[in-house]
This record gives C-alpha cells, sequence and structure tokens, in this order.
C-alpha cells in the first residue's frame, strides 16, 4: 500500500491555473468534507475536479468538464501508482484558451503525475493489532493517531491503522505482540 501527503502545487497549461491539492483520507466523510472546504475556498473557480481511493471504494467527479476528462485521468494516475487512501483534487481557474477534450485529459494527467513526483509516497500496510492496555503507549508511540483507521476498548485494544513499512518492524520486535494480520 502507498498513500500520499498532503500537498499543494501550482500548474500552469495554455494560461489556465491548476491547483492541485492531495490528501490522505481514510475514509469517505473524511474526502467528501475536504472537498466540499475546497469547494468553498475555491468557490470562483470554474472547476474542482477529484478523485480519490479508499480501500476498494473509487470515485471521481469532473466538476462540469466534459465527461471522462478530468476525474478518470486523475484516478488512472491514482492506479498506476498502487496508491490508496488518497485524494487528489485540482482546481482550475480557466486562462482563456479552450484545451479540447484531449488536451484535458493531458493537462490533469500531467498535473497529478507532476505533482505526485514531488511529494513523498508513503510505503506500508493496512494491518489489524491486537494488544494490553499496559501496552498502549508503546504502541501509540508507534502508530499515530491520524493513522488509525478504527479502534476499540474490550478485553485487550484492537487497532485497524495504517502503518509504514518502516514502523511494522519496530511493531513486529515488540515481543508482547503475538499477531499483528496484514489486510490486503
Amino acid at each position: 500500500m502507498l498513500s500520499i501527503k498532503s500537498k499543494s502545487n501550482t500548474i500552469i497549461i495554455k494560461k489556465s491555473k491548476f491547483i492541485v491539492n492531495t490528501y490522505c483520507v481514510f475514509n469517505e466523510l473524511d474526502a467528501l468534507s475536504i472537498i466540499n472546504d475546497t469547494k468553498l475556498k475555491y468557490k470562483d473557480a470554474n472547476h474542482n475536479c477529484y478523485a480519490y481511493i479508499i480501500d476498494n471504494i473509487k470515485r471521481f467527479n469532473d466538476d462540469g468538464e466534459p465527461s471522462g476528462t478530468a476525474g478518470i485521468p486523475i484516478l488512472d494516475i491514482l492506479e498506476k501508482n498502487n496508491l490508496n487512501y488518497s485524494l487528489v483534487i485540482i482546481t482550475r481557474y480557466f486562462g482563456g484558451i479552450k484545451l479540447g477534450a484531449n488536451g484535458l485529459i493531458r493537462a490533469y494527467s500531467k498535473c497529478t503525475k507532476e505533482t505526485l513526483d514531488i511529494i513523498e509516497l508513503i510505503k506500508g500496510k493496512t494491518i489489524e493489532i491486537e494488544f494490553d492496555y499496559k501496552d498502549e503507549k508503546y504502541i501509540n508511540n508507534i502508530i499515530k493517531k491520524e493513522d488509525i483507521i478504527e479502534s476499540s476498548y474490550k478485553e485487550k485494544v484492537k487497532y485497524i491503522a495504517n502503518v509504514k513499512d518502516i514502523d511494522l518492524d519496530k511493531l513486529n520486535n515488540y515481543k508482547i505482540i503475538k499477531d499483528i494480520f496484514i489486510k490486503v
């Protein structure tokens, strides 16, 4: 699994301004909230197109661009990079030169790819881990709050979380933890 860090990048193509924002998201509610916030922030923009992948959920939107010219190209780049828990929103301010359908596809693909090229991709896994309450402080030093997708507190603490590969090694070396279930 790869996910992305939050980043903003601006690219000018034939006088149109493309503002690319990337986010790591763990559920659709978070993604939709960020999309709505972006639409409010850039309410004067011509388009706020997006795509995201969260587990097996893949969504995209052209936001008024011709069908298939914005959201799908963004989603294609996310898929080609094997990204998960990733949202890309591209805000476009029209510059007066029409790009045509093929030009839009190239522009949205280029903006997504160039932005992914300059940000850190995080290699890791989605895991399910169960441990005793006494070990929670140690575990929380490895698994950050924002990486926990789901948690439950019963006889033991149980997390479903995204963990960087390097942190997974730390968890595996911690002798108290019997099993770490890696989700695919």
